[in-house]
C-alpha cells in the first residue's frame, strides 16, 4: 500500500468521524476497513448515556465488514478531529482488531495530519486467541 493509498483511507475515516455521536465524551471518531476486494466499510463512535453500551467506530467498522460479506481486512483507519496527535484503539477494540483484522495495517491519525502505522499485534501483544484444538462441541 502506497503513501497516497493510506492517505486516503485516512481521509475517509476523518468524513467517518464527522457522523459520530458522542454527547458525553464529545470524543468523536471515525473509521474506516478496507478489505481483500477492495470495498471499504466504514464506521463511527455511537455513545449512550450508559457507558458500557457505547459501541467504538473501529467495532462498527470491522462488524459492517462481517455483516456485509466482506473480505479479508488489509487495513484499517482510525481518525479523531479532537486530538492533535493519532489516536489508539481501546483495550475492547484492539482484541476485536485481533480477532477480525489479525494479518491488517493499522493507521492511526490526529488532526494534525500526521498518522502512525502499526499492527494487530503491536497494539496487543498477549491477546487472546481462539485454539481450535482445545475448542469444544456444544453441549
Amino acid at each position: 500500500m502506497d503513501q497516497k493509498q493510506k492517505q486516503e483511507l485516512v481521509n475517509r475515516a476523518v468524513g467517518a468521524a464527522e457522523c459520530a455521536y458522542a454527547p458525553y465524551s464529545n470524543f468523536h471518531v471515525g473509521a474506516v476497513v478496507l478489505d481483500d476486494s477492495g470495498t471499504l466499510f466504514t464506521g463511527c463512535n455511537v455513545e449512550n448515556v450508559s457507558y458500557g453500551l457505547t459501541c467504538c467506530a473501529e467495532r462498527v467498522a470491522l462488524f459492517k465488514c462481517i455483516s456485509e460479506g466482506g473480505g479479508v481486512v488489509v487495513a484499517m483507519a482510525l481518525f479523531s478531529p479532537d486530538h492533535k496527535e493519532p489516536i489508539s484503539p481501546c483495550g475492547a477494540c484492539r482484541q476485536v482488531i485481533m480477532e477480525l483484522a489479525p494479518g491488517g495495517l493499522i493507521l492511526m491519525a490526529g488532526s494534525n495530519g500526521s498518522f502512525v502505522e502499526t499492527t494487530p499485534a503491536e497494539l496487543l501483544p498477549g491477546a487472546f486467541s481462539f485454539d481450535e484444538e482445545q475448542a469444544t462441541a456444544p453441549l
